[in-house]
C-alpha cells in the first residue's frame, strides 16, 4: 500500500524529542515512494470527460418552461428544450431547429412550419405539431397564468384567448393539420416573429407526461424534476440537487445528437459573485455569470485571456412601486431619476464597460430605433420637483427601501442611489437583500418600494423592451398603467412604414421615461470569467450559447 509523503508529514507535523530518530530513519523510505497526486479539479476532470461546469448565478425556482421569467431560467432551459427555430451560435440568427424549414406568406402574416419527422422526446415519443399548438394553448391558459403569455399575443386571437374572452382555443392561429405540419396565423406581420421563437416560451412541453402527475395547468403541479421531466432538447435532466447543482446529460433521442460534444452540463448556482469567483480560480467552474467589480482590473492586468466583456442588449433598472403612496407621485419618481449620477456609477463603481443611460432601450436595439434622452442626472430639477410634491430636503418624506436579491455587485449599485439620495435630496434609504426566488415571490406581491431589475432582449427589437410596461403585461409589477402608451404600442403594431413605427415606439418611451415608474441606470455589458478550453463560446448581443455547438479543449 502507498501512503502519501505530504499528508503523512502533515499528520506528524509536531514530534516529540524522542521520535527525532525515527523520523530521520524513516524519511529515506518515505521520500522514495511516490508522491502524492493532486485531485482533479471539476475544469481538469470535465475537459477530459466533455463535461462543462457553469456557475449559473442565482439558484432556480422552477424548470417550468412556461413559468420562468429570467436568463438564469433560459441558461438551463435551452439546453433541455428545442422550439421551432434554433440560434447560429456565432450572430443568433434563426435557423433549424424542430422544424426542418419554413415558408411565409407575401403579406407576413402566415407561416407554415415543417416538423422534423426524427425529432422526437428524450422518452422516445416523437415530438408533432400537436405539442406545439397545444403547449401554446397552456401558455395561453388563464389558468396557469404565464407571465410572459403576452409574447405570444403577436397570433391571432391569442390577446382575447389569455383573457378569456372566448374558450374556443380554434379561434387562435395555430393550426396542427399533420403531425409534421403547424400553420401559424399572425395577428399582424412582425418581421421579428422568427427570433421571437427563439424565446423559451415557445418550447413544447410533453403534456401526457405532466397529466400523468397532475393538471398540466396547475402551477403547482411538481412535474419538472429530474425523475419526470420529458424535455426535447439535446440534453436531458438527470439530477437537480436544489440550491447545489443541476445536472443535464446527452438525449440519445435528440435529432442532431450527431452535433452534440459535451457529454453532459452541471449547472452550479450561487447566490454571491465573490463565491462564484472563487469557484472559478479553483477551478470548479469553467466559467461564471458575472465577475464581482472589484476583480476586474486585477483580471484586465493578471489573467486578460480569462476575461470576458461581451456586448449584451439590457438594460439595469429600478422597478418604481406606484401603488405607495410617496411613489405613487410622479414628481417623486421622477426626482429620483434626476438625482441619479449613472455616470459615476458606471465609471467609479461598476467599470465593465457598461453604457450610463436615462433611457430603457438600449441604443443599437433593432429596426434603427433611437431611444429618447430620458431623465438624465439634473440636481436642481430633481430637489425642485421634490418640493412641488411637498417633500423639500426630504422634509416630511417617508423612508424608501430598495430591494435587491444577494449580490456583492448589486449591492453597490444599492448603495451608492442610498447616498446620492440621503446627500442631494434628504431622504431616508435603506437596503434590503434577499435570496432570488424570495425577491421574484416579493415582485409578485408587490411588496417593495424600489426593486432591483433588469431585461434582457427576447428578440432584437424596441418591442422585447417597451412590451414589458403594457397594462396588462405579467412582467410590469410596477401598478403603473397609461392608456395612451398601450395605444401608442398598439398603432406601431400596425404600422406598415418603418419611420411611423419608429416615432410611435419613441413617443411611447418617452411617455414611459417622463412618467418614471421605472428607474434606468446602464446598458449592460457582459463581464465575466470564461475558461481558455471552452470552445465555441461566442459574443452575442442576448448572451445566448446554444450548447450543441460547445465543446472543452482538453489540453488546456
Amino acid at each position: 500500500m502507498f501512503i502519501c509523503v505530504h499528508q503523512w508529514l502533515k499528520n506528524h507535523a509536531c514530534l516529540t524529542a524522542r521520535h527525532a530518530l525515527s523520523v530521520a530513519l524513516a524519511l529515506p523510505l518515505l521520500l522514495a515512494l511516490p508522491a502524492c497526486k493532486p485531485r482533479e479539479t471539476n475544469v481538469e476532470s470535465g475537459n477530459r470527460t466533455q463535461t462543462l461546469h457553469r456557475g449559473m448565478g442565482p439558484a432556480l425556482a422552477n424548470l417550468d418552461p412556461h413559468l420562468a421569467t429570467g436568463t438564469t431560467d433560459y441558461n438551463v432551459l435551452s439546453a433541455l428544450f428545442e422550439g421551432l427555430i434554433a440560434e447560429d451560435p456565432v450572430d443568433l440568427s434563426p435557423v433549424p431547429g424542430v422544424a426542418a424549414s419554413w415558408d411565409i406568406s407575401a403579406d407576413g402574416r402566415h407561416y407554415t412550419f415543417h416538423l422534423r419527422a426524427d425529432a422526437r422526446w428524450s422518452n422516445g415519443d416523437p415530438v408533432t405539431a400537436t405539442d406545439f399548438r397545444d403547449s401554446w394553448q397552456r401558455v395561453l391558459s388563464p389558468q396557469l397564468a404565464a407571465d410572459y403569455a403576452n409574447l405570444l399575443y403577436v397570433l391571432d386571437g391569442a390577446e382575447a384567448y389569455h383573457r378569456g374572452e372566448t374558450t374556443d382555443f380554434t379561434t387562435v392561429g395555430v393550426r396542427a393539420p399533420d403531425a409534421h405540419t403547424l400553420e401559424v396565423t399572425l395577428a399582424y406581420p412582425a418581421p421579428f416573429f422568427l427570433s421571437l421563437l427563439q424565446h423559451w416560451m415557445w418550447y413544447p412541453v410533453h403534456l401526457p407526461s405532466i397529466a400523468a402527475i397532475g393538471d398540466p395547468l396547475d402551477r403547482t403541479t411538481p412535474w419538472a424534476r429530474a425523475e419526470t421531466l420529458v424535455s426535447n432538447g439535446p440534453f436531458q435532466l438527470t439530477e437537480w440537487r436544489r440550491g447545489e447543482r443541476i445536472v443535464a446529460t446527452r438525449n440519445p433521442h435528440y435529432w442532431d445528437a450527431a452535433t452534440v460534444t459535451l457529454n453532459a452540463i452541471h449547472f452550479h448556482p450561487f447566490e454571491g459573485v465573490d463565491t462564484e469567483e472563487r469557484a472559478f480560480r479553483a477551478g470548479q467552474i469553467h466559467l461564471t455569470d458575472a465577475l464581482p467589480v472589484a476583480k476586474i482590473d486585477t483580471y484586465r492586468r493578471e489573467t486578460p485571456e480569462r476575461l470576458r466583456i461581451d456586448p449584451y442588449l439590457g438594460t439595469y433598472f429600478f422597478r418604481l412601486n406606484t401603488t405607495h403612496d410617496f411613489l405613487a407621485d410622479p414628481r417623486v419618481r421622477q426626482a429620483l431619476n434626476h438625482a441619479t449620477d449613472r455616470t459615476a456609477i458606471v465609471e467609479n463603481i461598476l467599470r465593465g464597460g457598461q453604457i450610463p443611460s436615462a433611457a430603457y432601450v438600449p441604443t443599437g436595439t433593432g429596426a434603427g430605433y433611437q431611444p429618447p434622452a430620458g431623465l438624465t442626472y439634473n440636481l436642481a430639477t430633481a430637489r425642485a420637483l421634490l418640493a412641488d410634491a411637498g417633500y423639500s430636503d426630504g422634509t416630511n418624506a417617508p423612508t424608501i427601501e430598495i430591494l435587491f436579491n444577494t449580490s456583492e455587485n448589486h449591492q453597490l449599485v444599492a448603495e451608492a442611489l442610498q447616498a446620492m439620495w440621503q446627500r442631494d435630496l434628504g431622504l431616508t434609504v435603506t437596503l434590503r437583500n434577499m435570496e432570488n426566488k424570495t425577491v421574484l415571490e416579493t415582485r409578485r406581491t408587490g411588496g417593495y418600494d424600489l426593486l432591483r431589475s433588469a431585461w434582457i432582449a427576447d428578440y432584437n427589437d424596441p418591442t422585447s423592451f417597451l412590451d414589458v410596461f403594457r397594462s396588462d403585461s405579467g412582467n410590469n409589477y410596477t401598478g403603473w398603467a397609461n392608456a395612451d402608451y398601450d395605444r401608442l404600442l398598439d398603432e406601431a403594431t400596425q404600422a406598415s412604414d418603418p419611420a411611423t413605427r419608429r416615432s410611435l415606439l419613441q413617443q411611447a418611451e418617452t411617455i414611459l421615461l417622463e412618467d418614471a415608474p421605472i428607474l434606468p441606470l446602464f446598458t449592460y455589458t457582459h463581464v465575466f470569467a470564461l475558461h481558455p478550453s471552452v470552445q465555441g463560446w461566442f459574443p452575442t448581443l442576448l448572451d445566448h450559447h446554444p450548447y450543441k455547438h460547445v465543446s472543452l479543449k482538453t489540453s488546456e
